[in-house]
């Protein structure tokens, strides 16, 4: 009965830490998302339109990606439908070809209508090889436009990359807990 009890309480404490890690990485990843958000509409890029008017979209603030020949990506960031979060999100990207370097960027998709923000938070969404980010400079989103439902921008922050890969993108959301 004793070693039940001493199984039970070591179990409790590491979901307790467990919970509370995983709460604190998302509390970061959301004050990240919200100055990466902040940061995107001040640079007078033409993307308040696409904030305003999206049903919904995904903040990553953080995408680091690198690669020799292989490279991949991970991100993490905030998914929000008509301005209010609603939940988490996780990039991965595996990509082949001619690629030397890292990089860090913030990436932001934009969803065209419910249904294509539904099609990603039911985990049936990817981008393929041909799908890809508009890089921000002054004014380039003003005449941007959806394609098949979404608008990708990246924001290049530190690093170097040269990059001539086929590869593709993949998504997992989490609802965050009312």
């Amino acid at each position: 009965m004793k070693i039940l009890k001493s199984i039970t309480c070591a179990t409790l404490l590491f979901l307790a830490v467990g919970v509370n890690a995983q709460s604190t990485k998302d509390t970061k990843i959301i004050k990240d998302a919200d100055k990466a958000k902040e940061k995107l509409i001040t640079m007078e890029v033409g993307l308040d339109q696409f904030f305003n008017n999206s049903a919904g979209y995904v903040v990553f603030p953080n995408v680091g990606k690198g690669g020799f020949i292989i490279g991949g990506a991970s991100g993490n960031g905030v998914v929000y439908e008509k301005g209010a979060k609603i939940g988490m999100a996780d990039l991965k990207k595996l990509s082949v070809g001619l690629q030397a370097g890292g990089q860090a960027i913030t990436e932001v998709i934009f969803f065209e209508t419910p249904a294509d923000l539904e099609e990603f938070k039911d985990g049936d969404f990817e981008f393929s090889a041909e799908a890809s980010a508009v890089a921000l400079k002054s004014g380039v989103a003003v005449n941007a436009k959806y394609r098949d439902g979404v608008a990708v921008f990246a924001l290049p922050k530190a690093g170097l990359m040269a990059d001539a890969s086929v590869g593709g993108q993949k998504f997992e959301y989490t609802p965050m807990m009312k």
